[in-house]
C-alpha cells in the first residue's frame, strides 16, 4: 500500500454488483476480491500524489424495493441513486469520484448498464470500468463503458486506476487480464472487506481454473489446470470463520476433490476447526473412493455433482466423459457412509431429446440424491459451446439468459415439457425432501419416476398455478394429495393411509432437521414401525403392520428430533 497519504489526494471508487439472490451462495465475492485487490495493490514508486480508496457496494434482485420495481429501468433507477448518493457521501469526506467498477453476470448485465449511465450523467469525469463473466465472454458487446477488462481482474483493474489517476490512459478500451499469482492474492474476508454476518454464510473460494472442458461452461477456454490458494490463507480464514461462528460455507472449487491430498488434508482441518459449521462442495464422482467418502461423512456437508446427462454419447458432444458403472459404485460410497449429496442435470444438451432427459431423470433418482436440480442449457457467449452450437443446428436466445429454444432432437415443444417437468421435479422431490420415501412409493406404484413427476406436473396444471416458493407445509399436502390420486388411480387404495403418514411423519422430522420446527402428525400406524426398515416395502408393511390411530409429537430432545406418541 502507498504510504505517508496525507496529503495525496484521495480518488474514489466502488465496486458494484447485483446479486441474483439474498444469500451466502450469492455472495459478491469477485466485486469484494476486487476491491481488496484495489486497496492492497503495490503501485508504483512514482509518485502521483494520488491515493485510490476503493470500497465495495452491493445491491440483490431480492432487496425489497428492488424486487417490487416491474421493468429493467426502474430497477437501475433504484441502483443509480444509491451508487449516486454514496460518492456523494464520498465527496463530503474529501473524496473525487473517479470510477465505477461493475461485476457483471447473466442476471444483472442491463440493470447495471443502465444504472451505469446515470451515475455517469450525474459525474461526467466518471470512469466505468466492467468486468465479470459476461464482460471476459463477449467484451466487445459493452460499449457503453469506458474500459472493460476481460479475465481475472485483481491485478488489471489497480494498473488501469493508477494509469487513469497518472494521466496515461491505456489507448485499448478491452484490457485483457493475465492470471494473477493467487499467492498474492490478497483475502477480502481477513481485511473485512466481506462481512460474513452480512450474508449469514461465506462463499470461500478455494482454487481457481478447472483441469476439464466441460464445453458449455466459461472454464472450456481458460486454464486447463487448477491454481490453489495457499493453504496459510485458507487457515487463516478457517480460523476467522471459528471466531465468527460461521454457521454455513459454500466452498467455490468446481472439482474440489480433484487433489486427494489437499482435500482431505483441509477436512481433517474443517472437522477439527469447524464442526458445528455446515459446508456445501462441488465435486466429481470419479475422484470419489472409500476413504474421501468417509473424510466427508466426518464433516457436516453436502456434496453436488453435475451428472448434467447419463446418456454417454450426450455427454460427449459436450467435452465430458462418463463410467456409469464407476459412477454408481463411488455414488454408493456417499450412500454407505450416509452423506447428503445431490445432482445437476441440463436439459436441451446437443444430441439430447426429452425422453433422452427422461431417462436421466429416472437414472439420477435411481441412486437416493437428496436433491435433483434441473436447469435449462444456456449457450454462453465466449464458451466452446457457442463456437459449435451452430454446428449441433441449435437455436438459442441472442441475449441473456442465453437459452436453448430448440434443435433438432430437443424441439421446442419438447423444451416447454422439459421446464415443466423440471419445476415439477424441484417442487415434489428436492423442495418436499421426498428421498426417504420416493424410491419406495415409485416401486409401489411400478412407475419410473420420471413417469411419476411427468404426471405431477400434469396435475399440478390442472389444479392452478402453483407458486414457486410455497411453504415446505403446503408442498407435502400437494405431495399427499397427488398420491392419493395415483394409488386410487392403480387401484392401490388400501395404501393410502400407509402412504400418507409416512410422507407426514417423515416431512415432520425433515421439518424440525431443516428449521428446528416440532410439530404433531395425526397417523394410522406407529411411528417406530413407519421408520423401521420393513415400511421400505409398502406392500408387505400393509398386509402384515397393525394399525395404530395416534397423535406423534416430533420434538426437540438435547438437539435431536425425536418423537413420542399422544395418542
Amino acid at each position: 500500500m502507498v504510504s505517508d497519504m496525507t496529503d495525496k489526494v484521495k480518488k474514489g471508487v466502488i465496486c458494484t454488483t447485483v446479486l441474483v439472490e439474498t444469500s451466502p451462495q450469492a455472495l459478491p465475492l469477485g466485486a469484494a476480491c476486487i476491491t481488496s485487490a484495489i486497496n492492497h495493490f503495490q503501485y508504483p514508486k512514482k509518485d502521483t500524489g494520488v491515493q485510490i480508496c476503493a470500497q465495495l457496494q452491493t445491491f440483490s434482485l431480492e432487496d425489497p424495493a428492488i424486487h417490487a420495481a416491474r421493468s429493467v429501468d426502474s430497477k437501475a433507477d433504484l441502483v443509480a441513486r444509491e451508487l449516486i448518493r454514496s460518492f456523494q457521501a464520498q465527496e463530503t469526506h474529501g473524496i473525487e469520484p473517479f470510477a465505477l467498477c461493475l461485476s457483471v453476470f447473466v442476471w444483472n448485465r442491463f440493470i447495471l448498464e443502465k444504472a451505469a449511465q446515470k451515475v455517469k450523467e450525474k459525474f461526467p469525469s466518471m470512469h466505468l470500468i466492467a468486468g465479470g463473466p459476461e464482460v471476459t465472454a463477449n467484451p466487445a458487446s459493452f460499449t457503453d463503458f469506458d474500459y472493460c477488462t476481460s479475465g481475472q481482474g485483481e491485478t488489471a483493474v489497480p494498473e488501469l486506476l493508477w494509469h487513469l489517476a497518472s494521466g496515461t490512459p491505456p489507448a485499448e478500451k478491452i484490457i485483457c487480464a493475465a492470471a494473477p499469482d493467487c499467492a498474492t492474492l490478497p483475502s477480502p474476508y481477513l481485511d473485512g472487506t466481506l462481512d460474513p454476518d452480512q450474508f449469514g454464510g461465506v462463499l470461500w473460494e478455494l482454487a481457481r481454473g478447472c483441469p476439464f472442458k466441460c464445453s458449455y461452461c466459461y472454464e472450456s477456454k481458460g486454464e486447463k489446470t487448477v491454481r490453489y490458494l495457499p493453504m496459510d490463507r485458507i487457515e487463516e480464514e478457517i480460523d476467522l470463520f471459528a471466531r465468527k461462528n460461521v454457521r454455513q460455507v459454500f466452498v467455490l472449487d468446481p472439482t474440489y476433490n480433484a487433489k486427494k491430498d489437499r482435500a482431505l488434508q483441509m477436512l481433517a482441518l474443517i472437522r477439527r476447526k469447524l464442526p458445528d459449521t455446515y459446508f456445501y462442495f462441488e465435486a466429481r464422482a470419479e475422484f470419489i473412493d472409500r476413504e474421501l467418502a468417509n473424510a466427508f461423512s466426518k464433516v457436516q456437508c453436502s456434496l453436488q455433482f453435475g451428472l448434467q446427462s447419463s446418456d454417454e454419447t450426450v455427454l460427449k458432444n459436450v467435452h465430458r466423459t462418463f463410467n456409469r458403472k464407476q459412477f454408481v459404485k463411488n455414488i454408493g460410497y456417499l450412500n454407505q457412509t450416509g452423506v447428503v449429496f445431490g445432482f445437476d442435470l441440463i436439459y436441451g444438451l446437443p444430441g439430447d431429446s426429452y425422453a433422452g432427459f427422461k431417462e436421466s431423470i429416472d437414472f439420477a433418482l435411481s441412486l437416493y440424491p437428496n436433491s435433483l436440480e434441473l436447469f435449462c442449457l444456456s449457450v454462453l457467449p465466449g464458451t466452446t459451446l457457442h463456437d459449435e452450437a451452430a454446428g449441433f443446428n441449435m437455436v438459442w436466445e441472442q441475449q441473456a439468459p442465453y437459452h436453448v429454444i430448440e434443435s433438432p432432437t430437443f424441439g421446442t415443444q419438447d423444451m416447454a415439457k422439459a421446464e415443466e417437468l423440471a419445476k415439477a421435479t424441484t417442487l415434489f422431490y428436492t423442495s418436499g425432501r421426498a428421498v426417504p420415501w420416493f424410491a419406495s412409493v415409485m416401486h409401489l406404484l411400478k412407475m419410473p419416476s420420471s413417469q411419476f413427476l411427468e404426471r405431477f406436473a400434469v396435475w399440478l396444471q390442472k389444479n392452478g398455478p402453483i407458486d414457486d416458493t410455497l411453504a415446505f407445509d403446503r408442498i407435502l399436502e400437494l405431495q399427499v394429495a397427488f398420491v392419493k390420486t395415483l394409488l386410487t388411480e392403480r387401484n392401490k387404495a388400501a395404501c393410502i393411509d400407509l402412504v400418507t403418514d409416512i410422507i407426514r411423519l417423515n416431512g415432520a422430522l425433515s421439518a424440525f432437521t431443516a428449521e428446528g420446527t416440532e410439530s404433531t402428525v395425526s397417523l394410522h400406524y406407529h411411528p417406530d414401525d413407519l421408520l423401521s426398515e420393513y415400511a421400505s416395502d409398502l406392500v408387505f408393511f400393509q398386509k402384515n403392520a397393525q394399525k395404530f390411530t395416534n397423535r406423534t409429537k416430533v420434538f426437540n430432545n438435547r438437539g435431536e428430533a425425536d418423537w413420542k406418541v399422544l395418542r
